[in-house]
């Protein structure tokens, strides 16, 4: 390597070149996604999502950005509940935007079908393509450790938000025991691999997702690098025993 490096999984790559490497990955397993994620937390993940965007917490009339939003699997969550909120009190329809970098992902989402408030676009999470202050909420789920630099993209989450916006992080994490943490490995090696072997015929990919959740930080350095980015009132609620956790915080 030449110039700074950036993690892939176990592995340690030229900064330039893990973009395409994450790529690569999301084309190959796109059109299996959303299945594979019900299959390798036994439909859990679901249960993390619903609390997610209940503590988020979509309004009548906001603009919402769903970063590395993939298939729009939150973004429908958020548009269900804005717009039931809409239907209680009234007021004007929200804007949801699934921004990926992938575009194998943003069309197997747009395949599944969307409701009106959900726009689509390709773009990068250290490059919105959005105006600065334009933001009421930001999301991000199961998707910051595959950035490239990690910082950048916290700031550029900060940079869309508009002062008091809220920022929130889906994301796998540390489990908060040696006896937990020693199951989840056991099983994220051995039978993660082996579903996307079986059921998309790709163990590469899983191998990857699998290591690149090893190597991202733990809650509370992940938590400083969130209130380095220019946040407040950050925190984070551990589900499943720290396997994922939610971490929030509000733009200064």
């Amino acid at each position: 390597m030449t110039g700074p490096s950036a993690t892939f999984g176990f592995r340690d790559v030229d900064a330039s070149e893990k973009a395409s490497l994450v790529r690569g990955v999301f084309d190959r397993v796109a059109k299996r996604y959303d299945l594979m994620n019900d299959l390798m937390s036994g439909g859990v993940h679901r249960l993390w999502k619903d609390a997610v965007a209940a503590r988020l917490n979509p309004q009548p009339g906001e603009v919402i950005v769903d970063c590395a939003g993939g298939t729009g699997d939150m973004a429908r969550r958020f548009a269900k509940l804005a717009r039931r909120a809409q239907e209680r009190r009234g007021g004007a329809d929200a804007k949801v935007f699934v921004i990926d970098y992938n575009a194998e992902m943003i069309m197997a989402g747009r395949e599944k079908g969307s409701p009106p408030e959900m726009a689509w676009a390709v773009g990068d999470a250290q490059r919105l393509p959005l105006p600065e202050g334009c933001a009421d909420a930001y999301s991000i789920s199961f998707g910051i450790r595959n950035v490239t630099d990690i910082p950048a993209a916290l700031r550029e989450a900060r940079r869309v938000l508009k002062p008091g916006g809220r920022f929130i992080c889906l994301e796998f994490s540390r489990p908060t025991t040696e006896a937990l943490r020693a199951a989840y490995d056991a099983y994220s090696f051995k039978v993660i691999p082996e579903i996307g072997a079986r059921v998309a015929n790709d163990r590469e990919s899983y191998q990857y997702l699998v290591e690149s959740i090893r190597r991202f930080p733990d809650q509370k350095a992940f938590a400083a690098m969130i209130a380095d980015a220019g946040f407040s009132q950050v925190g984070w609620t551990n589900f499943s025993g720290g396997v994922a956790a939610m971490h929030t915080g509000r733009a200064i």
